[in-house]
């Protein structure tokens, strides 16, 4: 058994090691969007440590990851607004995977859950910021809804984003299992 001050060190040092590598595979873009946005494997060590230490461990690794994105990734922001809700507290949800500690298939559920978070922070942002490009053009559309531009714009690569993780997780829920339960944490 071990202590809770040992379990903090350890929780804290796996944090700062799946945000380091969540950036690192931030770098690993399959494609871009033209106005923020890319297809990566970035969020899911993120999504692996929420599951693995629960939702508020979770919640501060994206809040992390956010800021690092925000320093490092070139910053597509319209303003503060922009910065804040796109970086910030978008990359936060993915924490929200951590409901589903200790759960069977948890790291599947919380995959969705915390993509899905994160998907609907960018999608307000789209829709309360950049607005101000409607009417506007993706993928050979024209669209004059903010609501719908935004669905679309952020759907485009959070699904890709969400089937990375979930592929990710199925390749790796074996071989990880005994760690993904936190069986090695009792």
């Amino acid at each position: 058994m071990q202590n809770k001050s040992h379990l903090r060190v350890r929780m804290l040092c796996e944090g700062a090691l799946m945000v380091a590598l969540a950036q690192v595979l931030s770098y690993v873009k399959l494609a871009e969007a033209p106005n923020g946005g890319s297809i990566t494997p970035a969020m899911f060590p993120i999504l692996f440590f929420a599951i693995r230490w629960g939702w508020r461990s979770g919640l501060m690794a994206g809040f992390v990851f956010g800021l690092l994105q925000l320093i490092f990734d070139g910053a597509y922001a319209w303003g503060w607004q922009s910065m804040l809700l796109d970086y910030l507290v978008a990359f936060t949800p993915l924490g929200l995977a951590g409901l589903f500690k200790g759960k069977k298939w948890g790291l599947f559920v919380g995959t969705v859950v915390g993509c899905f978070g994160r998907f609907i922070v960018h999608y307000i942002s789209g829709v309360t910021i950049y607005k101000i490009v409607a009417p506007t053009e993706f993928l050979n559309w024209t669209f004059s809804s903010p609501s719908l531009y935004s669905l679309v714009y952020n759907g485009s690569y959070m699904l890709p984003n969400t089937l990375i993780a979930l592929v990710l997780a199925a390749v790796l829920y074996k071989p990880l299992q005994k760690y993904i339960l936190g069986q090695d944490l009792r």
